[in-house]
């Protein structure tokens, strides 16, 4: 365990990446967690996307969210293409210079005690911003998903937190070492823990929603680019039963209409995402690693269709093989799995199963681990 030395405020840098507002959201419930335990903070908030120039950003994030919306395919192909264990790796190097600019000025700016990452390309960057400058810090990893990638077994990194055992297990087995590896589960917001068990037709009531008749979440994402939207909506609203469907960030425009046998409410961004999901009967969609943490936490079961191809593909295999959803490969299997998944007797069991699997404390387990690794515990 290394002890700090300083007396004071914990000087810290949270690095996230604003590709997707999972990133973000793991590092403030992080945050958050540190204030509950009332250790004082002198923190900086970095981003590895603002790090980058404009034509760096062209051939990473825009490439990105173009390959999402128009070629899955093309995205799938470098995910899996670039998921080696050969020793050299032209991502990972291009990834220790690429915005070194920018994060060199937010490590000398804040000298910090602890650097934390939620997304894994900040970590070989501040390696060598350490070994070109001399300064020190601990560099910890939060791993989003739950399955590594193998761009996220970072040797730069003393401390690396992870969703689940199966989670810590594959990394070990690709070289990482056990010693840097925490199982703490992918840290959500202290609001959801706050809503286990809470009153679901009471949160209906309170947001203009019936308690009669299903509700559905939709996990599109909040950019905008959940290229199955169309399809999933067309199917939900030919359940054959009525149902009510909440379309949050990411949908295009706002008020209530009627399709089908669906009530679809489009609510936009809304500050009551963690009330709403509570008050859900199910969660269909995307399968983001956030998104499953949180819908785990609250036992609410998952449908995933249309995945991002790669790691929410993971993240939908470890639901369906721990009971806590089911993956919907094709849009023709799609309506007879939400009605199943909406049978009374199935629904409660998926809601067991999801329950056994998540982590509503993971947040306060990550700030344990790294109070305990700075002596501050």
């Amino acid at each position: 365990m290394k002890k700090s030395s300083q007396q004071g405020p914990l000087r810290a840098l949270f690095v996230s990446a604003s590709i997707g507002s999972g990133h973000h959201q793991a590092q403030m419930a992080v945050q958050q967690a540190l204030e509950a335990r009332g250790v004082p903070l002198e923190t900086r908030q970095g981003d590895a996307v603002a790090y980058l120039g404009p034509t760096e950003r062209v051939w990473t994030v825009d490439l990105y969210a173009f390959e999402l919306r128009y070629a899955p395919w093309l995205y799938a192909w470098f995910y899996h293409g670039t998921d080696h264990d050969r020793p050299f790796s032209l991502i990972v190097s291009f990834c220790r210079w690429v915005g070194l600019r920018g994060m060199q000025r937010d490590l000398e700016q804040t000298l910090p005690e602890l650097v934390v990452s939620s997304y894994w390309s900040s970590v070989p960057l501040a390696d060598t911003v350490r070994r070109r400058t001399g300064l020190s810090f601990v560099q910890a990893l939060v791993v989003t998903d739950y399955r590594a990638h193998r761009h996220w077994i970072r040797p730069e990194a003393e401390l690396t937190m992870v969703a689940s055992e199966e989670t810590a297990q594959q990394m070990v087995e690709r070289g990482a070492d056990p010693a840097k590896i925490f199982v703490t589960g992918i840290p959500i917001h202290a609001r959801f823990r706050q809503l286990i068990g809470a009153d679901r037709a009471a949160l209906r009531e309170k947001h203009g929603l019936r308690a009669d008749l299903p509700l559905l979440l939709v996990s599109g994402g909040g950019n905008g680019d959940y290229r199955a939207l169309n399809e999933l909506l067309s199917e939900l609203s030919n359940l054959g039963r009525r149902v009510q469907v909440l379309l949050l960030a990411g949908a295009r425009g706002r008020g209530v209409k009627q399709s089908g046998s669906a009530t679809i409410h489009r609510l936009g961004h809304t500050t009551d995402f963690a009330e709403l999901l509570a008050a859900s009967d199910l969660v269909v969609g995307k399968a983001g690693g956030l998104t499953v943490a949180e819908a785990t936490a609250l036992g609410v079961p998952m449908v995933v269709f249309g995945p991002i191809p790669g790691q929410e593909e993971h993240n939908a295999d470890f639901l369906e093989r721990h009971g806590a959803g089911v993956w919907v490969r094709q849009r023709r299997d799609l309506r007879g799995a939400v009605l199943r998944a909406l049978d009374e007797d199935e629904r409660e069991r998926m809601s067991q199963c999801a329950r056994a699997v998540g982590r509503p404390d993971a947040a306060d387990q990550v700030a344990e681990v790294l109070l305990r690794h700075l002596g501050r515990a």
